[in-house]
């Protein structure tokens, strides 16, 4: 039977952050109005033209956005009442997964003109392709220097059924 260490951490549970996570800004519209927010778009209309996405979805994700505390909503004018959208602490989180996607998409996805749109850090005044660094040690963290283990928000549960050859069965 394999390790239960590592493959228990392979079954994905309901309790898992990137689960969580993704269920709340794993949406394509959601994605792209976060990434709007970055690059300074905080009003209706300016989502709505620079995405060109049906309305009711755009308020929609606006609404789930705020509900979820990723964005507020910030009366700017009276008569009538208008307001624009602003980033959270737990937003502006967020602008990391934003930047590894769109790294990704500019390293498999674009054309032979290159990426879209580059990022200029603004201390060195420099074109970068910002990557994950080890927090602790400063070194780059790939998939290929990990390893998951648990965590202390780790939930027991019960692992899927084997037979004694070890391939699941169903229950």
């Amino acid at each position: 039977m394999p390790s239960s260490d590592t493959s228990d951490l392979t079954h994905r549970f309901q309790a898992d952050s990137a689960n969580r996570a993704l269920q709340l800004v794993g949406e394509r519209w959601t994605m792209l109005i976060l990434r709007e927010t970055f690059f300074g778009v905080r009003r209706y209309g300016q989502f709505a033209r620079n995405l060109s996405i049906p309305r009711p979805t755009l308020s929609a994700r606006l609404r789930k956005l705020v509900d979820s505390g990723l964005l507020d909503r910030v009366q700017y004018a009276n008569g009538p009442d208008r307001f624009e959208y602003r980033l959270t602490d737990a937003g502006r989180e967020l602008f990391g997964a934003i930047v590894v996607l769109m790294r990704w998409g500019d390293t498999h996805l674009a054309g032979p003109e290159g990426p879209p749109i580059v990022l200029t850090h603004d201390v060195c005044g420099q074109v970068t392709r910002p990557h994950l660094t080890c927090d602790v040690c400063g070194e780059q963290v790939t998939a290929r220097n990990v390893t998951p283990t648990r965590g202390p928000g780790f939930l027991e549960a019960e692992p899927p059924a084997r037979d004694t050859n070890g391939r699941r069965v169903r229950r």
